[in-house]
């Protein structure tokens, strides 16, 4: 009975010492990211050092920008959207190769976007002018040319 009891205990502290160890991983993995949250879904913690990923911008940060009356494309994508992990390759390079300074907006962890700026599925492209939307574009698209002619309507549309 001793054994079994030692035996249970050794396995509860190796538990405990489990649950400690990867809650201080996820610490560290999230400490200093740009969404300034304390906790990120487990799919946005493996983006983090993505290159694809790196030009976020908080729902603070959104509003305060076009309240300001400011120009902004944003893609709306969550970390956990299989057709946004096909897109991204697709059009952050585009995005920046054409010059537009596209701000990527995560829905897993800023659920508020999606009342906010009445997103129906993920990817959206929403193109901002003087604060007001002026275009977007929802969905995946196989064919890579829907974003270039949205990317060029986006570039040729003026900043009033």
């Amino acid at each position: 009975m001793k054994k079994l009891i030692i035996i249970m205990a050794v396995i509860m502290a190796i538990f405990i010492a489990l649950v400690v160890v990867t809650n201080i991983q996820q610490k560290q993995n999230v400490e200093g990211n740009p969404f300034g949250k304390d906790k990120l879904h487990t799919e946005t913690q493996k983006q983090l050092d993505d290159p694809l990923y790196q030009n976020i911008i908080t729902p603070d940060q959104l509003k305060e920008n076009l309240d300001a009356g400011e120009t902004k494309t944003i893609y709306f994508y969550s970390s956990t959207c299989p057709a946004c992990k096909q897109t991204s390759p697709v059009v952050v390079p585009m995005a920046e190769e054409m010059g537009i300074d596209m701000e990527l907006y995560n829905l897993q962890e800023f659920e508020q976007g999606w009342d906010d700026y009445r997103i129906n599925s993920t990817p959206t492209f929403i193109h901002f002018v003087d604060g007001q939307e002026v275009e977007r574009l929802e969905n995946y698209h196989q064919d890579s040319n829907v974003y270039t002619e949205w990317f060029e309507k986006v570039k040729e549309t003026p900043s009033e």
